[in-house]
């Protein structure tokens, strides 16, 4: 059974609270043959799960059978701004997606209502994904008309810029698939430009590997030493290809109370990180995104932050962590303490 003219699947969407909604085939994606050629090139680095599911991701309709469209859906997070004030010690910064609670939950329980109001109404068969899933889904959301790859590769959406997650429900339901917008970057190379580490290495060529935000969070071992001092205070992703894109001028504040930051997310000091328990770690970010990558990978992060922007007065915290009985934070703190005393011969102090 197909929805009529006025999409009430859109409808119900954007009552749901999503801020864009587009439909688009379950076709394979533009951009499959690229992807497999970035896996081939290893530049996904130690994500194995997505060479693991290439076929799948290069194909929706070999995750649900029968399936006929995917409803992609964008859920605006930003911009906003740091409400409180940055102590007066060295301090880290967190990407703005992950200042709130976890956008998987917030997300996941709208997709239930979703799969369930499908099944309802048009007797169609659902699966929803919120970067949960086997799918490319940059690549489908722009066929869908949500937005463009900029160079960056990121999504961009002219009503939102760049600041809101993806979602998506691949159906057996037929919809009228929306059309593609078009590439609006022109001639602009300030994300190319502004990346820290030069992961975009051509416009819309990215090297996860060099990426601060892989480094930070998909990379579970050891930072490389080469790169540390390139992630500055970032502590858990990165913003910087965003924060320069001319869209961001249009982006709105989030309607989404959940996603805003508190002291631990908002320029946090890194000392008071660095003295996190494991018990006290799982209980701050508890409903945060940093709770992924866990005490040792926020720590271990902490530590490189500290060594690149901290001061003889954090010698004395980095030397206690220095003695962690998790050595990968052990290793990170005694590079940051050399860092640092680097920094004092340099400067004769």
């Amino acid at each position: 059974m197909a929805p009529p003219p006025t999409h009430p699947v859109r409808a119900f969407a954007l009552g749901l609270g999503f801020d864009l909604v587009g439909f688009t085939s379950a076709a394979p994606p533009p951009h499959a043959a690229y992807f497999e050629q970035w896996l081939a090139e290893h530049k996904h680095g130690a994500m194995d799960w997505l060479a693991r599911n290439a076929a799948k991701r290069t194909d929706p309709a070999r995750i649900l059978q029968n399936a006929k469209s995917v409803i992609v859906l964008g859920l605006n997070y930003g911009p906003g701004t740091e409400s409180l004030p940055a102590p007066d010690e060295p301090t880290g910064r967190v990407a703005r997606y992950a200042r709130g609670a976890d956008y998987h939950d917030l997300v996941w329980d709208k997709l239930v209502l979703f799969e369930k109001y499908l099944s309802a109404q048009f007797a169609a068969e659902s699966l929803g994904y919120c970067d949960t899933g086997p799918l490319l889904e940059r690549d489908l959301a722009a066929r869908a008309g949500i937005g463009w790859q900029g160079k960056s590769t990121m999504l961009i959406a002219p009503r939102l810029g760049t600041y809101f997650f993806l979602a998506e429900i691949i159906t057996t339901l037929e919809l009228p698939p929306d059309p593609p917008q078009a590439d609006h970057c022109g001639s602009c190379t300030r994300c190319l430009r502004a990346c820290p580490t030069g992961a975009i290495t051509a416009p819309y060529r990215m090297d996860a590997r060099l990426c601060i935000s892989y480094q930070t969070i998909e990379n579970k071992g050891s930072i490389p030493v080469e790169l540390r001092p390139l992630l500055g205070d970032r502590i858990y992703g990165c913003d910087d290809c965003l924060e320069v894109c001319p869209w961001n001028r249009f982006a709105l504040d989030s309607r989404t109370a959940q996603f805003a930051g508190n002291e631990w997310t908002e320029r946090p000091s890194l000392r008071q990180l660095l003295a996190l328990t494991e018990d006290e770690f799982k209980t701050i970010f508890k409903n945060s995104p940093i709770k992924r990558i866990k005490r040792r990978g926020l720590l271990r992060n902490v530590c490189v932050a500290l060594g690149n922007t901290g001061t003889a007065t954090d010698l004395p915290a980095l030397d206690r962590t220095a003695r962690d009985a998790e050595p990968l934070i052990a290793e990170h703190a005694r590079w940051a303490m050399e860092e640092i005393r680097k920094r004092r011969r340099l400067s004769g102090r």
